[in-house]
Parts: structure tokens; sequence; C-alpha cells
């Protein structure tokens, strides 16, 4: 739940965050009536990115890294901060 609630701090569309004293464009995009989101971010002036989905279904909520450690999204989603908010 606690990533749901750090996915959904993303506002729809496209955004820009901190993450490890770099800036990062993210786009946030909501499918199936709020029960699926995916969210790609691009280090911006460099080469490192994240790319997940994110399922909320009958059973349960499941995060789906896209070919990546699940480690390195959670973390991602755990300390990026909006620029909006500083």
């Amino acid at each position: 739940m606690r990533l749901l609630k750090r996915i959904l701090l993303l506002p729809l569309g496209y955004s820009e965050v901190l993450y490890k004293n770099k800036k990062y464009g993210v786009t946030r995009a909501d499918f199936n009536k709020g029960k699926s989101f995916k969210v790609y971010a691009e280090e911006l002036g460099g080469s490192d990115f994240i790319s997940l989905n994110y399922y909320i279904t009958n059973s349960g909520e499941k995060l789906k890294p896209c070919e990546m450690p699940d480690k390195k999204v959670i973390d991602f989603l755990n300390y990026f901060i909006l620029l909006d908010e500083m």
C-alpha cells in the first residue's frame, strides 16, 4: 500500500523529481479505471531509467518492474522528491 501512495504522489502525465541528487523526468499513466498504473522515469542528462507497472487486483496489489530488480524500483518510489515540493 505504501508503494501505491507514492505512485499516486506523481501527477498524471509528466513531472520532474529528484532521486539520488539527480533530476528525472517521470511519466505516470493510469489504466483500468485506476486499477493499474505505469510509471517511467528517465534520468535527465544521464542514462539511468526506472520502469514499472503496478496492478490492483481482487487478490491484492502487485508491483511489476520492467526488466530491472524490484529493489531498484522500490528504492526509487520510496525516495524520489517531487520538484514542486522543494
